[in-house]
């Protein structure tokens, strides 16, 4: 299956977090559209990764996405090295996207830097042939994305470009609360995180209003970028 789109997150819940309303857009727009995870997320201090998969596979409903994998890295543990980047080009090669969406390239958490850094190198590797793959047994093509983007995650980064996501915001929320181990609710008896809280749920709402209010729209989802933006005319810009 070609995908137009495949969005990489090291644990399930950074794609929804990151980027969930720019994915249900596209998807509105008829694109097809996958999610990798590298982990399940068995670090985590709530749920377990039995839990998170199920939340993840409902979560992947609520979106509309095509597919969504999991390749089961070592939580906190996995490495940008030729193993781990080998798993990441196997599945550009399997997916062919367009456009490849990925951690941020900096963040609290160190998994995503090394998550972001690790999708970018593989999208750059995955486009040399004399770099052999295989699949269920047969013989991979190389491909490279054309374009590889930086979703936005817990640091307030500067985006280099906002999506408009008017419309889309509920989804976006929606798909990020069928994560229900892992975010704020008042009745839990689970430890608290910094994703638990009421302050970050909110922080969902006012950080899409404002990236929307910098655009002139109701919401937006910040991104950044590896290479200068292009655009065939000034007026392809909002």
């Amino acid at each position: 299956m070609k995908l137009d789109i495949l969005a990489f997150g090291a644990h399930p819940d950074d794609v929804e977090l990151g980027c969930g309303g720019t994915l249900a857009k596209e998807i509105s727009l008829g694109k097809k559209v996958g999610i990798v995870d590298l982990t399940r997320g068995e670090l985590g201090t709530r749920g377990s990764a039995e839990i998170r998969d199920k939340e993840a596979s409902d979560s992947a409903k609520i979106l509309g996405v095509a597919v969504r994998e999991n390749l089961k890295m070592r939580d906190g543990f996995f490495q940008n090295n030729e193993e781990h980047q080998l798993e990441i080009i196997k599945m550009i090669r399997k997916y062919k996207p367009e456009i490849v969406l990925c951690n941020a390239v900096e963040d609290r958490h160190i998994d995503h830097a090394k998550g972001s850094k690790l999708v970018s190198d593989a999208c750059f590797l995955s486009g040399l042939r004399r770099i052999e793959t295989e699949l269920d047994g047969e013989n991979q093509e190389a491909w490279r994305p054309k374009l590889v983007y930086h979703y936005i995650q817990w640091k307030n980064i500067e985006p280099d470009f906002v999506v408009d996501i008017t419309g889309f915001n509920d989804k976006k929320i929606e798909a990020i609360m069928a994560y229900s181990s892992q975010f704020y609710s008042p009745d839990t008896k689970e430890p608290t995180t910094p994703i638990a809280t009421k302050n970050f749920l909110d922080s969902l709402h006012y950080r899409a209003q404002d990236l929307g209010r910098l655009i002139g729209t109701d919401y937006g989802e910040g991104f950044t970028v590896e290479r200068y933006l292009a655009v065939n005319s000034l007026g392809d810009l909002m």
